[in-house]
């Protein structure tokens, strides 16, 4: 529903209050000439870039975070999640505004809206053309920051072999007796042996640091690996059957078949898989997407948009952006990754890494429970 749906069927309570917040010149006893004032002061063609330009990077989060979301109508424990999520970096000895507090703000400000029906009025939603507006403009924002680069003199390019891989280490587990240990993992020269058949070959991982978050096998095995582990755990294509890794009937079905896995199914698999530690991944690329149609340096990328990206423990917005997200974007065929003599590490979509984040506004959706980390 549109901006001017909504304003049609607000109180004139709520009408008054974002009349008042944007000064509009009107009578606040008339309901038609408050919904004109109000059109004709949100519909102006610089009010979307005046209100992304001066408004905090809080309130941006939060309206990156909506923008993505398929959700039609919002509780208000959705949108105080929501908040909540938008003001890590804020100090923490200072006072700031509650979720319900900053949520009233949004409402004054015309960006929300309650339903219009009785089993939707306490909830919340946004006009669908202000949506198209702030992520247009948003996008314009984003793509300003980013420092093109010209195109380096070699790069890297994975395409499907994820795909590939996966099918790989199906016939690996069908092949072999693969014991596993006591947390259910390969032992190392498993690992290695199925390394060693892989296109895309992974340093295994030695003993320290924190690893957690990004899947269930991801604290086990290299991040490729992990997320291809993963993959055909929760599909039931293989199974850990005491100390035993066994390919399931499911798997032997695949296998015969002859027939590979899509690669947007992987992709979809990968959104779901990070969801919990970046719950704003899908939006994150949608806009390597949107800033990366040509080769651009990756440092102007984390300058563009790593103010979005949510430190996850020990893991930095840079080392986020870098390693799990733009590392992974490569093994699944969505950019290529190149070395610049004068830019350092440089990139763009592929074609199908395109058309994937052009979609991704619906893409991340859903969650993975059996997927909990081991650890």
């Amino acid at each position: 529903m549109n901006l001017a749906d909504m304003l049609s069927y607000a109180d004139i309570g709520q009408l008054t209050t974002i009349a008042s917040h944007y000064q509009c010149q009107c009578k606040r006893n008339s309901k038609h000439e408050l919904i004109q004032s109000i059109l004709v002061t949100l519909n102006r063609r610089e009010f979307i870039a005046q209100q992304v330009n001066t408004v905090s990077l809080q309130d941006l989060r939060f309206l990156n975070s909506v923008l993505f979301d398929s959700r039609s109508f919002y509780s208000v424990e959705d949108l105080a999640a929501v908040v909540r999520q938008t003001t890590f970096d804020l100090p923490a000895n200072e006072v700031h505004e509650t979720p319900r507090e900053a949520i009233a703000r949004y409402k004054r400000s015309g960006w929300l809206f309650n339903g219009m029906t009785s089993s939707t009025k306490y909830l919340f939603q946004m006009p669908s053309d202000l949506k198209d507006r702030f992520r247009a403009e948003l996008g314009h924002t984003l793509k300003r920051k980013v420092v093109k680069a010209g195109e380096p003199p070699v790069y890297r390019e994975e395409q499907d072999l994820c795909a590939e891989d996966l099918m790989y280490m199906l016939k690996y587990v069908n092949q072999q007796e693969i014991e596993l240990n006591q947390e259910f993992v390969m032992y190392k020269r498993y690992q290695q042996q199925l390394m060693d058949m892989f296109h895309v070959s992974e340093p295994l991982l030695t003993k320290g640091g924190w690893r957690f978050g990004y899947g269930r096998s991801f604290n086990a095995y290299p991040n490729r690996m992990a997320l291809l582990y993963d993959y055909a755990f929760y599909h039931r294509y293989i199974e850990e059957n005491g100390s035993r890794l066994e390919l399931s009937g499911k798997g032997a079905e695949l296998l015969e078949s002859g027939t590979k896995e899509s690669m947007v199914q992987i992709f979809r698999f990968w959104l779901k898989l990070y969801k919990s530690a970046i719950p704003n991944l899908a939006s994150l690329v949608y806009w390597t997407g949107e800033c990366a149609k040509e080769w651009v340096t990756a440092a102007s990328l984390h300058d563009a948009f790593g103010w979005l990206i949510k430190p996850f423990y020990y893991d930095t917005a840079e080392s986020i952006l870098n390693e799990r997200i733009i590392a992974m974007m490569m093994h699944l065929g969505l950019i290529r990754i190149g070395e610049s003599p004068e830019s350092g590490m440089v990139l763009k979509m592929t074609a199908f890494g395109q058309k994937l984040a052009s979609k991704s506004l619906n893409l991340g959706s859903g969650e993975l429970e059996p997927l909990i980390d081991k650890s």
